[in-house]
C-alpha cells in the first residue's frame, strides 16, 4: 500500500476539452493536496490513531477543521486513492474516544448526519486493502450507530422506521421548508435549533443510514465479527424509504416527512443521488426519478424549489442554489446509471463554474452561475446573505470524483480495481497518467466513445474482465475502447 500522494496527470487528444477538463482537473489536485492539506493539533488527534508525520485535509478557506461530513466525502471523492495516509489521517481527525476509551466519530451539534463517515471508512479500505485500518474502523462504526440508535435526538421515530434529523449536510435552517421561528433570532442559523426540523425525517439522512448499516455488514463480514443484524436494519430502512418518501404522483423521492406524518414532495440532489448510489431506488424508480428531476440552470440543486421566504433575487443557502458537492454526486450517480448525456451536462457546468468563477467555491447562484452564498433565516424578516467561501475542498474533490468515478468509471472491491467508463462524444480520446493503486502505478486511456467497452487491454494483452486485480505491482498501461 502506497502513503504518499500521487498526482496523475490527466490529458485530453482535443484541445478544447484538455483546455477546460484537463486544466480544472490538474487545479483540483492543487487544492486538494496542496492548498488544502494542513497541519493538524491536539483538537484534532482525540483518536489517538493520527500518523504525526502526515498533515489532514481541511474543510477549505474559511473553514480550519474538518467536519465529519467534509472529511468523508473528500476521502471517499478522491483522497483515500490519491494520499491514502492523508486520508486515513483526515478520516481519523473527525473521530474521539468517549470516557472509557471507546472510539466514536466525534460528538459535536452536527451529529445527525455521522453515520456517513461510514461509508468513507467502508470505501477507504477497499481502496487501500488496510486492514488495521478497517479494524479501527470497524470498532467506531460498531460504537457511532449503538449512540445514533439510542439518542433521544436524531433516533429513529418507531413509527416509521426511520430516522429524524436534519438532512445530510444541510446544518442552515434555510435547508427547510417552513421551520418554526418561536424565539426568532434567538435560534440563529443553525437547523438543529428548530424542534420541528428535528423531530421530521429527511431523505439523504436516512439514505446514509441504509449505507452505513449496509458497510457495517460489509465490514463485519470481512474482519469475521459478529454482524448485529446489519443486514436486517439495512433492508428494513430501505423498505421504510421506499414506503414512505416515494411519491408515484411524482415519480420520484420526497424530500421529507414531518413529525405528524406530513409528506414533502419537494426534492433534494443529494437524497436522491444516494438512493442511486447506495441501492435504494429498483431500475423503474431511477429511471424515473432521474427523468423527473428538477435542475437549475447551473446545475442539480441542493433542495427544490425556492422556499417561500426565498427567490432567485435572494436564494436560500440551503435551497435552490448550487453547491458543487450535490453536482458531483448526482454526476456520479448519473454515471453509474448510465445516462451519459446527464454525466456529461453536469460535469460540463461545474468546469464551467470553475473556470469563470476562477476556483472553486463553496456555493454558486443556480441560474446565473454567479458565486453565491446565499440567504439564511427562518423567516423572511430574519434572513440574511452569507458568503461563499473561496478553495472548497469538496468542491475540488467533487470534479476528481467526476472524472474517476464518472469518466473513467472506476470501482472498487477486495479483489481489485475495475473500470465501467463514461466517455461523451465531444470530449474526444483522453489518457490518465501516472495513477497508483496500491503497489501499481496505471496509465488508463479511453478511445471511442459511450459506454460499451469494445475492448479492453492490460500492456496490449486482451481481456475479458475490465480490471486490474488488487496485487498488481510496477507500472501498467490500460487501453479502452468504447462504443455507444
Amino acid at each position: 500500500m502506497t502513503t504518499t500522494a500521487s498526482r496523475p496527470t490527466l490529458r485530453f487528444e482535443d484541445p478544447e476539452s484538455q483546455a477546460l477538463y484537463g486544466a480544472i482537473y490538474a487545479a483540483a489536485l492543487e487544492n486538494l493536496l496542496g492548498t488544502n492539506t494542513v497541519a493538524f493539533g491536539d483538537i484534532h488527534a482525540r483518536s489517538g490513531l493520527m500518523d504525526p508525520a502526515v498533515g489532514m485535509v481541511r474543510a477549505g478557506g474559511g473553514y480550519e477543521q474538518p467536519w465529519t461530513r467534509d472529511a468523508t466525502i473528500n476521502s471517499w471523492n478522491a483522497t483515500s486513492l490519491l494520499a491514502p495516509a492523508l486520508a486515513a489521517n483526515t478520516l481519523w481527525a473527525v473521530v474521539e474516544k468517549d470516557a472509557v476509551g471507546k472510539l466514536r466519530v466525534q460528538q459535536d451539534s452536527q451529529q445527525w448526519d455521522q453515520v456517513v463517515w461510514t461509508v468513507g471508512a467502508w470505501h477507504h479500505y477497499l481502496v487501500t486493502g488496510d486492514r488495521d485500518f478497517l479494524r479501527s474502523a470497524y470498532d467506531v462504526v460498531t460504537n457511532t450507530l449503538v449512540l445514533r440508535e439510542q439518542a433521544a435526538v436524531f433516533g429513529p421515530d418507531p413509527r416509521y422506521g426511520l430516522f429524524t434529523g436534519p438532512s445530510f449536510f444541510n446544518d442552515g435552517v434555510s435547508g427547510f421548508p417552513a421551520p418554526t421561528a418561536d424565539g426568532g433570532e434567538s435560534r440563529g442559523s443553525e437547523s438543529t435549533s428548530y424542534p420541528d426540523v428535528v423531530s421530521a425525517m429527511y431523505l439523504s439522512t436516512n439514505a446514509l443510514y441504509h449505507a452505513a448499516y449496509t458497510r457495517a455488514a460489509d465490514m463485519a463480514d470481512t474482519l469475521g465479527r459478529p454482524a448485529g443484524g446489519y443486514r436486517a436494519k439495512a433492508a428494513a430502512i430501505k423498505q421504510s424509504i421506499n414506503q414512505h418518501f416515494w411519491n408515484p404522483r411524482t415519480g420520484s423521492y420526497n424530500y421529507e416527512i414531518t413529525a405528524d406524518g406530513t409528506p414533502g414532495a419537494y426534492q433534494e440532489g443529494a437524497g436522491l443521488a444516494f438512493t442511486l448510489l447506495f441501492g435504494i431506488a429498483d431500475g423503474a424508480q431511477a429511471s424515473a426519478l432521474i427523468s423527473n428531476a428538477q435542475r437549475m440552470t447551473w446545475g442539480m440543486p441542493d433542495t427544490y424549489p425556492h422556499w417561500d421566504r426565498y427567490s432567485s433575487a435572494e436564494p436560500g443557502r440551503h435551497n435552490a442554489i448550487v453547491w458543487p458537492l450535490v453536482q458531483g454526486l448526482w454526476a456520479k450517480a448519473l454515471a453509474k446509471h448510465g445516462d451519459l448525456k446527464g454525466y456529461a451536462t453536469e460535469t460540463g457546468l461545474l468546469a464551467a463554474l470553475v473556470r469563470d468563477s476562477g476556483g472553486f467555491w463553496e456555493v454558486y447562484h443556480g441560474n446565473t452561475g454567479a458565486v453565491e452564498g446565499g440567504y439564511q433565516g427562518a423567516t423572511d424578516v430574519l434572513k440574511r446573505r452569507w458568503d461563499s467561501e473561496p478553495d472548497q475542498t469538496w468542491s475540488a474533490t467533487a470534479f476528481i470524483d467526476m472524472m474517476h468515478t464518472g469518466l473513467f468509471g472506476m470501482t472498487f472491491d477486495d479483489h481489485g480495481l475495475t473500470f465501467a467508463p463514461t466517455l461523451p462524444p465531444s470530449w474526444g480520446s483522453v489518457t490518465l497518467t501516472g495513477l497508483r493503486y496500491r503497489d501499481a502505478t496505471l496509465t488508463v486511456t479511453l478511445r471511442g466513445t459511450g459506454k460499451a467497452i469494445r475492448s479492453f487491454t492490460v500492456d496490449a494483452i486482451p481481456r475479458t474482465e475490465y480490471g486490474v486485480p488488487a496485487s498488481l505491482h510496477g507500472a501498467h498501461t490500460i487501453e479502452i475502447t468504447l462504443a455507444p
